[in-house]
């Protein structure tokens, strides 16, 4: 029997599972296809509730990065378990053929079972196959000790390779953040009606705070994967189904040859800190949701929905704010961008951001209450957004004087005033409002002006359009979305 050195077989067996996954990745790009991705849905599937809060609330937005780690992790083991059994076979049973050919197997396999895309675990297959076929070379003697040149050689190669596989795709991907193609003509003026009156009722600010309408670039993107689905128009259809008369399956050209409206809607992350960035506001292009439930002809006491999406993700919530939903294809004058629904989604006036589900593929109308994916989870977010204000920026200006500014948001209660406390909360001045954009679930900007004397304790706070005063009283995100004053220490 040939003496193969075993010391080097967990090495090669990690290499060829790097470049097994950068295979992978090349072949099917950062898509649902990746060998990453659905193992990462399954990371996060089975992740415990508790601890999916205690993220959000303590990591934040970098949370992400640890589960999409850990998938990486998981997906080089599994293509590198496939490299260790081959270099078993062909060092200990001297069958290198055999050995080299049942890892290639394997790991195309694992990775087209895992992605249900044989043709491009090809990608993946390969790479392993070659690094396996590398480290099954018997070696020459002993006093030549080839062996650290060739594992030198290959840890290059294999980098190298994975270089290659990260520039490819870089060079190839689609700038998402762009959004999809321009809206057909006959819609543009109404967008453009829109974006003007925001332009300008916008306040003259002079710190770093956002419009009356986010960008693509700005807009805040949270998502319960890492991976969005890749979903054409063509293939595109929503059904509504459960207690119903009739289910009613509408496609992409269906639904946009249905009368189209334009709106301001402003959406809130029930997971973000009380003054984080989490809130933005957009044109959107659509159509009302309640003529597809008024066909489906609801039967019996139907007094929830539950809105499924083509990522799994799913959200209860009564089925009155529901008829007042609108089915969105459009933002900002552009079809929507992948990580923000395309080709539809839904937006539910005055509620959290997780209920406007994206990739929106059917609605089901239930007669009794169930948990969606974030109650499953501990949270309560799916009822109306809390009254916030938010204080983004504060500036010197060339007067001397400090500008604090930032926006305001109460769902569809609207903003009624906002009040600046620049005393630690003793004494309450008005702020500046914008103009309020047309619509009912839309935010306002507010600034206001003082002359310094030292350090200032800033406390804003609103009132909604019902009069209410914001809560004072502080709350964390989980379980039903972040409460109380904003306060910053303001040095003039």
């Amino acid at each position: 029997m040939v003496d193969y050195p075993s010391r080097n077989a967990v090495s090669f067996a990690t290499l060829a599972g790097m470049t097994g996954v950068a295979g992978s990745y090349m072949a099917a790009g950062y898509t649902r296809e990746f060998l990453v991705a659905p193992i990462d849905d399954l990371v996060v599937g089975t992740t415990p509730g508790l601890i999916v809060a205690w993220m959000i609330e303590n990591v934040g937005e970098q949370g992400h990065l640890l589960h999409i780690a850990l998938s990486f992790v998981i997906a080089i083991g599994l293509l590198a378990g496939t490299a260790i059994v081959g270099l078993h076979i062909a060092r200990g049973f001297e069958r290198p053929v055999i050995g080299v050919g049942l890892s290639g197997v394997l790991a195309w396999s694992l990775t087209a079972l895992i992605t249900a895309e044989p043709l491009l675990a090809v990608g993946a297959a390969g790479p392993v196959t070659v690094l396996t076929a590398v480290g099954a070379t018997p070696l020459a003697a002993p006093e030549h000790d080839p062996s650290r040149r060739r594992a030198l050689i290959s840890s290059v190669s294999a980098l190298a390779f994975i270089g290659t596989a990260i520039g490819f795709r870089q060079l190839t991907a689609d700038d998402d953040t762009a959004g999809g193609e321009p809206l057909d003509e006959t819609t543009d003026d109404g967008i453009a009606t829109l974006m003007q009156e925001a332009e300008s009722k916008s306040l003259d600010i002079r710190g770093d705070v956002p419009g009356l309408v986010s960008t693509f670039e700005e807009f805040y993107n949270v998502d319960i994967a890492e991976f969005d689905p890749n979903l054409s128009p063509d293939d595109w259809s929503l059904t509504v189904t459960g207690e119903v008369g009739d289910d009613v399956t509408v496609t992409f050209d269906e639904l946009t040859d249905m009368p189209t409206k334009h709106r301001f809607v402003t959406l809130r992350c029930v997971g973000e800190n009380l003054n984080g960035a989490k809130l933005d506001n957009a044109v959107w292009t659509g159509t009302p949701i309640e003529p597809l439930l008024e066909e489906a002809d609801p039967e019996g006491e139907c007094g929830c929905a539950m809105l499924r999406a083509e990522d799994g993700y799913f959200v209860q919530f009564p089925i009155e704010a529901l008829e007042d939903g609108f089915l969105a294809w459009g933002m900002n004058g552009r079809s929507l961008p992948q990580s923000h629904g395309h080709p539809v989604r839904v937006l539910i006036p005055g509620h959290w951001g997780e209920t406007n589900v994206k990739w929106l593929t059917e609605i089901e109308l239930l007669d009794e209450e169930m948990d969606g994916y974030w109650e499953q989870r501990g949270w309560h977010g799916t009822g109306p957004v809390n009254t916030v204000a938010k204080l983004w920026s504060d500036t010197v200006l060339d007067n001397g004087n400090v500008e604090v500014a930032g926006h305001a948001y109460a769902g569809t209660r609207g903003i009624e005033r906002v009040e600046i406390s620049t005393d630690g909360g003793s004494t309450w001045q008005d702020a500046e409002l914008s103009e309020p954009l047309r619509g009912i679930d839309v935010w306002r900007q507010w600034r206001y002006e003082f002359e310094p004397d030292g350090s200032h304790e800033v406390v804003v706070r609103a009132i909604d359009g019902e009069g209410e005063l914001q809560p004072e009283e502080r709350s964390d995100a989980f379980p039903s979305g972040a409460t109380g004053w904003v306060t910053k220490t303001v040095h003039g």
